[in-house]
Order: structure tokens, then sequence, then C-alpha cells
């Protein structure tokens, strides 16, 4: 079973991307902000981080420069999630290291569709 983390701090999008991915059978870990994260990714591996772009505390481009810098773990694909669709914004969270971005808002099927696309890559 793959697993995923997702860190987003707005509660109502948390939880509906938990339900939707949960629903496919994959086991989802929640976190409220960056700093959370960052915490759950000491304790646990995860197949696939699905990030907010924009979280108190600590940002999801943070929480990207510390799995890739400090935790060394380049195997682990990263999703951003952003409302900052601009083309800037979305090569600095590839340059830092995401490896998929996707603009709010979108529906919960085009991100399960986006998931299932990223671990059918390997």
């Amino acid at each position: 079973m793959k697993r995923i983390l997702i860190a987003e701090d707005e509660e109502i999008l948390r939880m509906l991307i938990m339900d939707t991915l949960e629903d496919e059978d994959y086991a989802v870990d929640e976190a409220q902000d960056g700093e959370e994260a960052i915490e759950l990714l000491q304790k646990n591996k995860y197949d696939l981080l699905i990030l907010d772009y924009m979280m108190p505390i600590v940002t999801g481009l943070e929480v990207i420069e510390t799995v890739r810098r400090d935790m060394g773990d380049h195997q682990q694909k990263i999703l951003m999630l952003s409302a900052k669709s601009q083309s800037f914004e979305q090569e600095k969270a590839l340059k830092t290291g995401a490896d998929y971005f996707m603009a709010k808002p979108f529906s919960p099927l085009a991100l399960l569709a986006k998931v299932e696309e990223i671990f059918n890559e390997n």
C-alpha cells in the first residue's frame, strides 16, 4: 500500500483530499502545517508528499528544502499544490525540488488522477 503525507492548512481541503485518497486504499497521514509535516517525515517514510505552497510556520517550499537537503531522500515524490499558479511560482517550486505542481482549485478526481499517474510512472 502506498503511503501519502498531506500537508495543507485548510482543514476542509485537507479532509477532502484525505477522503478521496483513502477511498482508493492509499494510507494517508495529515499535517496542518509544514512544521507538523517535518515532524511526521522524521518518523515515517512516505511514497508521496502532497504539500500546500503557502502554510503558516513552515511553508511547503521550506518542507521541500528540508526533505531534499537534510533528509537526503531524492526518491520521494513531491506534489506541490498552490493557489499561486503563475509560472514563476511553479518554476520556483520545481527548482526547489517538487516533482509536480497542481494549481488550486482542482477537482478531487483530477488530484486522484495525478496521484495515480505519479505512482504509475515507477
